[in-house]
């Protein structure tokens, strides 16, 4: 038997938890279960602040694809496209690419090693941020630098017609989509 390599499949969005029970709960009906290992979708943990109570919010790290440990032949390969709201693989049209195993470290490496006593939160410079807490709550802007040790941000926010950069810490600010 062939060694068992990740592939991303695209799926409708919001359907990749969907696509992930149902590719599960028919894989356990069939007898291809043995050609599949890991059905992966990539997300974080993110905390917001709504009034005044801390509220935990997985998000996507790639929405609208899922990540599945299988090996490839013509019969796994039509089994996961006839499932409902799975789109296509990527590669061409009809060979699928799979991920290198830098690719596959770096996409499940953070999520394996994350502890979830400390979950972290994933910011990056540039996200677009609410502010909604503090004396600049409802200020909306960009971050301009992480100091991840002392969990502030500095952010972007225009204050009187003017770019005024103010520091906040990560559970005064919300992610926006």
């Amino acid at each position: 038997m062939k060694e068992k390599k990740w592939y991303v499949l695209n799926t409708f969005s919001n359907k990749e938890k969907q696509v992930k029970e149902t590719l599960e709960k028919l894989l356990k009906e069939s007898d291809l279960e043995e050609y599949f290992g890991r059905i992966h979708i990539s997300s974080h943990k993110t905390f917001i602040i709504r009034d005044g109570k801390k509220i935990t919010r997985e998000k996507k790290v790639f929405p609208g694809y899922i990540l599945i440990e299988m090996i490839m032949n013509s019969e796994t390969y039509r089994f996961v496209k006839n499932i409902p709201g799975a789109m296509k693989f990527l590669g061409s049209k009809d060979k699928p690419k799979p991920l290198s195993d830098k690719e596959v470290k770096k996409i499940l490496g953070v999520q394996e090693g994350d502890d979830e006593e400390e979950a972290e939160i994933n910011y990056i410079v540039g996200d677009r941020i609410q502010i909604v807490d503090g004396p600049f709550k409802g200020f909306k802007g960009s971050i301009e630098k992480i100091n991840s040790e002392k969990e502030k941000l500095v952010v972007k926010v225009t204050v009187f017609g003017r770019i005024t950069p103010v520091e906040v810490s990560y559970s005064q600010v919300e992610l926006l989509d």
